[in-house]
């Protein structure tokens, strides 16, 4: 880091969340009558744009736009929101564009970046499955199984999610020209489309004595901009899915299974997906054209380029329920108001019916006295604070419910979605999987020792 740079935990310090909403292009809100400070856009004759307002928390660091209750704080924002910010260029890094926005804001001068040019890699042949011999886990051959063992013994998924699972992977050698040869863990790679074709592998090593995975990454030539790994114990297609869940690595889907299994008998229908790292807009919407209907579980890991990645999923969701409104004479003017990566209800309200609009405006109410509530750090019976939750959704599913009317959608072409993230401080569902497995381990020592010590102790006596 160069001398006088400042870092992220310098910018959350030194602004406000307000500092950076004024310079989004919002104002305070002097009309609204809530304890905490609310900031709303202008349109260009002046008027508030409904839909478009910002709460800011009562310590100042965040604020949250209604009707959803995702906080962002100083950092986020910018990222979230880049088109606001005068800094912005098509393809920029967000952790670029944070940087040049909180500097400026700060008065703090930044040095001007080289210009690389980066030489383009020598072409790649496409992937060819027959360039590989297959070993595959058989669940009525112990034989078969073994050579998997290394592989998962150190995640921790145990035989019963192999078995689950063992239509869904297998060993891969690639023999290279020098006649040297390896083999790795691989889950083939398909197109939403077809799942028939494998289009790549996603590949994992195997463990080093210590534990660790020599290697990660996808097999040379893979379609890794559109192909996933596609999954289902009970053999579900994409198409038939009611549940799809959403993950960064195969080994994390397999985790997950294993943690939730137990307490959810359905998981075996659900469909399990991994984009094999970075997901792409290709492979979400892939998926999305053929099992929209379908109630996405977004399990992506919780660092931060997994929240990207989920709100990234979350805009092609909305993305696609969009694409199926016909824009007819009555809906297009309210739907020109609603941005394109954006829930349907973003819109300017005023240009719904009356009935959506009085319902939204009993939800929108019932919602700010909630929060409030929630935000003021005074102490609320449970039992009152779930009455208020209630109130909440009932008000929000009637609104929904008249919206879904006047846009010609039904319940199942409705976006549908649900963040699932692992126990903190687990970054993924593997990383969850190996903590519980560790205390149960310990857990079982513990009452080993103190088995052991009862018994010696009958045996003085």
């Amino acid at each position: 880091m160069a001398t006088g740079e400042l870092t992220y935990n310098d910018f959350l310090s030194r602004l406000s969340i307000q500092d950076v909403l004024l310079d989004a292009g919002y104002q305070v809100n002097k009309r609204d009558g809530l304890r905490y400070p609310s900031y709303v856009r202008l349109d260009s004759d002046g008027r508030r744009v409904r839909g478009d307002k910002f709460i800011v928390t009562r310590n100042g660091q965040c604020c949250f736009q209604p009707p959803h209750q995702k906080l962002y704080n100083v950092i986020s924002f910018i990222k979230a929101h880049p088109q606001l910010f005068a800094e912005y260029r098509a393809g920029m890094q967000p952790d670029r564009l944070v940087n040049l926005v909180c500097n400026r804001l700060l008065n703090n001068p930044v040095a001007e970046r080289e210009t690389k040019i980066i030489q383009p890699r020598a072409e790649v042949k496409p992937f060819d499955i027959g360039n590989y011999d297959i070993h595959r886990f058989n669940p009525q051959d112990r034989d078969s199984q073994k050579k998997f063992y290394s592989f998962f013994k150190n995640r921790g998924i145990d035989l019963y999610t192999q078995y689950a699972f063992h239509r869904h992977f297998c060993l891969a050698t690639k023999h290279r020209e020098d006649g040297l040869k390896y083999t790795n863990l691989a889950f083939p790679m398909t197109l939403p489309k077809d799942a028939e074709k494998v289009v790549g592998l996603e590949e994992r090593g195997r463990p080093r004595l210590e534990g660790n995975s020599t290697y990660k990454g996808k097999a040379e030539g893979s379609n890794s901009s559109e192909g996933l790994w596609i999954a289902s114990p009970a053999k579900t297609s994409l198409a038939e899915a009611k549940h799809i869940y959403w993950f960064e690595s195969a080994y994390d889907a397999m985790a997950y299974y294993q943690l939730h299994q137990a307490q959810n008998k359905e998981l075996r229908k659900a469909v399990f997906i991994s984009t094999g790292g970075n997901p792409t807009k290709e492979q979400m919407r892939g998926v999305l054209a053929v099992a929209l209907p379908a109630r996405q579980h977004i399990c992506f890991d919780t660092d931060g380029a997994g929240q990207v990645f989920a709100e990234n999923l979350m805009d092609e969701v909305y993305k696609a329920v969009r694409a199926t409104v016909e824009p007819t004479a009555e809906r297009k003017e309210y739907l020109d108001t609603v941005r394109e990566t954006h829930n349907l209800d973003s819109g300017n309200l005023d240009l719904l019916p009356e009935a959506a609009r009085q319902s939204y405006g009993k939800y929108e109410t019932a919602y700010q006295e909630a929060m409030a509530v929630r935000l003021s750090g005074i102490k609320t019976h449970p039992d009152d604070m779930q009455e208020m939750t209630d109130k909440v959704n009932k008000h929000y599913k009637e609104f929904r419910g008249h919206l879904r009317e006047f846009l010609g959608l039904t319940p199942e072409n409705d976006s549908s979605f649900v963040r699932e993230t692992p126990a903190y401080p687990s970054k993924d569902w593997n990383e969850q999987l190996l903590s519980e497995l560790q205390m149960q381990e310990s857990a079982e020592q513990s009452q080993e020792v103190e088995q052991e010590q009862e018994q010696q102790t009958r045996f003085h006596r």
